[in-house]
């Protein structure tokens, strides 16, 4: 019993929601046969989409939840704080979420493997990080990183409807070094890990940064 409210108490605390009405507010989910708004953690198809893709965009939708809430309310200073010369800021990992969640998008659905020039001036930068990440993104608020992001997951989410089950579960030839197959199916699973690593990155970095409460993230 215990080691359940413990885990309840982190998931509430790791979103920034305290209620369910708020919790089913903020998702603005609405599943299947139910007419009303589901809260995010119930993982499962979505109204709007095929099974599948619905239940793969349940989980998406709750990883970036709790990237936005868990960066909204932070200041220019926090989202450019640098820990040290191998780090990369807040800021600019917000960017590479972005970024990711663009790749596999002109993959997916446009069959490509690299960003067009328009492209890549926007997103070059974040998807490689490193030197380049730390010298360019920087100086913006953090409104400009999570509407960015958000215009890219909203165009993802809309080419999601227009497809189904059968091409979710597809093996895409084309992908990978040839030793291994994947599917479209693993190419999205691979986004929503990938989104959950770098919140712990987020995270961490919130913990360190002049000023941060003991004891917090």
């Amino acid at each position: 019993m215990l080691r359940r409210k413990f885990i309840q108490s982190a998931a509430l605390a790791a979103t920034g929601i305290t209620g369910i009405s708020s919790i089913s507010h903020a998702a603005g989910i609405v599943g299947p046969d139910t007419g009303y708004a589901d809260s995010p953690y119930i993982i499962g198809p979505l109204e709007g989409y095929s099974p599948q893709i619905g239940t793969l965009v349940s989980m998406l939708n709750y990883n970036r939840m709790t990237i936005i809430n868990a960066t909204k309310a932070l200041t220019m200073e926090q989202v450019d704080y640098l820990h040290d010369a191998k780090s990369n800021t807040i800021g600019a990992l917000i960017m590479h979420l972005g970024a990711v969640d663009k790749w596999y998008q002109v993959n997916s659905f446009e069959g490509r493997d690299e960003f067009t020039d328009a492209e890549k001036k926007i997103w070059n930068d974040a998807m490689e990080l490193g030197d380049a990440g730390r010298k360019n993104i920087k100086g913006k608020d953090v409104k400009l990183y999570l509407d960015l992001i958000t215009e890219v997951r909203e165009k993802t989410l809309a080419e999601f409807k227009k497809r189904d089950d059968k091409w979710l579960l597809a093996i895409d030839p084309k992908f990978g070094n040839g030793k291994q197959q994947f599917n479209t199916y693993w190419k999205w699973f691979h986004v929503c890990e990938h989104e959950s690593n770098h919140r712990g990155q987020i995270a961490w970095l919130k913990g360190r940064m002049p000023g941060a409460k003991e004891g917090g993230e």
